[in-house]
């Protein structure tokens, strides 16, 4: 058997010390060539429509980056090219022909991309994040309200946004009451992209809005407070009412409900419970990673390893791929013995029971709303003293095994709270994850 000791490094991290390191971790890393692909981008649509070189002029960066809440890994970048008025009569009856004489434009500055209009948009993609570029006009402006007319080549007619009232939403906000709710934006989209909850930006950002706006207190919680502030919104969100939308802050424009987020809400919420009432370290930083993924911070802790320990080879999908969560995903296992099905590991779950060893899994997902054609990816990832003992921790980023290649088949040969996670890979892209606990006597 191994030896080894868990020896604090510098002794346990503050509250204020794992949340600034979070936030480190996950702040934007590629802002030189996010700001080089937008000028790219608006020089070549201001040489097409107006003859101009400049490449900030006649240009909106909006979505998450343009609001300040992206974080690091971020896949979608939005843009709204405005174009002149003088060829709103050109347009106004044709939508479409907007649109692809905007992808034209863009071939001819980036030949070998992948472009394609997308109903409301062109969409640049360059392989780890994508563009989408939305040609506008702009309307008149009215009792300081701005609204920006754009293409839906579905109904094809132009419709209204406003997105300058909800980034200017987020900046008074932040005058007057500091950074809290753009980095608690920030922390949930890491929470969104981790636990796959399938919510726009938009909507994550008004919903963080909404539940700062009315209580001081907690709109400047300092970051000493930060974790009782994310367990906290976890609450407010598990106990919001189900809608279709919602106003969007700011604008007051409706912003979709894509998927229910009640469920994974509550399930962040226990884990935070879990995590705050723990007094252990290590265990609670587990609790948060298991939230938040490999951007929380580990214990500061190191070991000391008499013998042989083995070598931790986990890997992470968003170190692999970009994650851009565009479905929801749920997976679930059949427990068999002697190749009869005993059970589901959900019902298992659901009251609280643990796997007996030497039992057959075959995880599969359940129900999925990403349409083919798509690549199916699992982790398993086993945990605990035994793990350790047996040098098999495994966590490797692994495909299917089944006939269908979609499945995973293992076996239940040891105990320890382990677990299973499968992703959906689309076009370069991770658009919808789960994950299981697999708990073993």
């Amino acid at each position: 058997m191994n030896s080894f000791l868990w020896i604090p490094k510098h002794g346990v991290m503050t509250t204020t010390q794992k949340f600034n390191t979070f936030l480190t971790n996950i702040k934007v890393d590629n802002d030189e060539t996010l700001s080089n692909r937008y000028g790219e981008i608006t020089k070549k649509l201001n040489q097409r429509f107006r003859g101009s070189d400049s490449e900030v002029n006649n240009r909106l960066q909006v979505g998450s980056y343009g609001r300040y809440t992206g974080i690091k890994g971020i896949s979608d970048l939005d843009m709204l090219y405005i174009m002149p008025d003088s060829l709103w009569d050109k347009y106004k009856n044709d939508p479409k022909k907007l649109l692809q004489e905007t992808k034209d434009a863009l071939i001819e500055r980036y030949p070998r991309t992948k472009i394609k209009i997308d109903r409301l948009v062109v969409v640049v993609d360059f392989c780890n994040f994508k563009f989408e570029v939305q040609p506008v006009f702009q309307g008149e402006e009215k009792d300081d309200i701005i609204t920006y007319q754009f293409p839906d080549t579905k109904y094809g007619y132009f419709r209204v946004t406003m997105p300058k009232h909800e980034q200017e939403a987020m900046t008074s906000f932040r005058e007057n009451y500091g950074d809290t709710h753009r980095r608690l934006c920030k922390m949930m989209r890491a929470w969104t992209n981790h636990m796959g909850v399938h919510m726009g930006g938009l909507l994550l950002d008004t919903l963080a809005y909404n539940f700062l706006k009315n209580d001081e207190d907690l709109a400047t919680t300092p970051i000493s407070k930060f974790d009782t502030l994310c367990q906290d919104f976890f609450e407010f969100l598990k106990n919001e009412p189900v809608k279709d939308h919602y106003q969007a802050l700011g604008s007051g424009q409706d912003v979709k409900v894509k998927k229910k987020f009640q469920t994974k809400a509550k399930k962040a919420f226990k884990l935070s419970c879990k995590a705050i009432n723990s007094d252990n370290e290590e265990e609670e930083h587990s609790y948060w990673r298991d939230i938040f993924g490999n951007n929380f911070p580990k214990a500061e802790t190191v070991i000391k390893n008499f013998s042989s320990f083995p070598e931790d080879k986990e890997e992470f999908i968003e170190e692999k791929y970009p994650i851009s969560i565009q479905g929801n995903l749920n997976i679930d296992c059949e427990i068999k013995s002697n190749g009869f099905r005993e059970r589901l590991l959900s019902s298992l779950l659901r009251d609280s029971q643990k796997i007996a060893r030497v039992k057959s899994l075959e995880f599969f997902i359940d129900s999925l709303t990403i349409p083919e054609p798509y690549e199916v990816l699992w982790k398993v990832r086993n945990v605990g003293d035994e793990a350790i003992r047996r040098n098999c921790l495994r966590g490797q980023i692994i495909p299917s095994n089944t006939p269908s290649k979609k499945g995973r088949k293992e076996t239940s040969n040891f105990r320890g709270p382990h677990y299973v996670e499968c992703y959906i890979l689309k076009e370069g892209y991770i658009v919808a994850r789960d994950r299981i606990e697999v708990p073993i006597l």
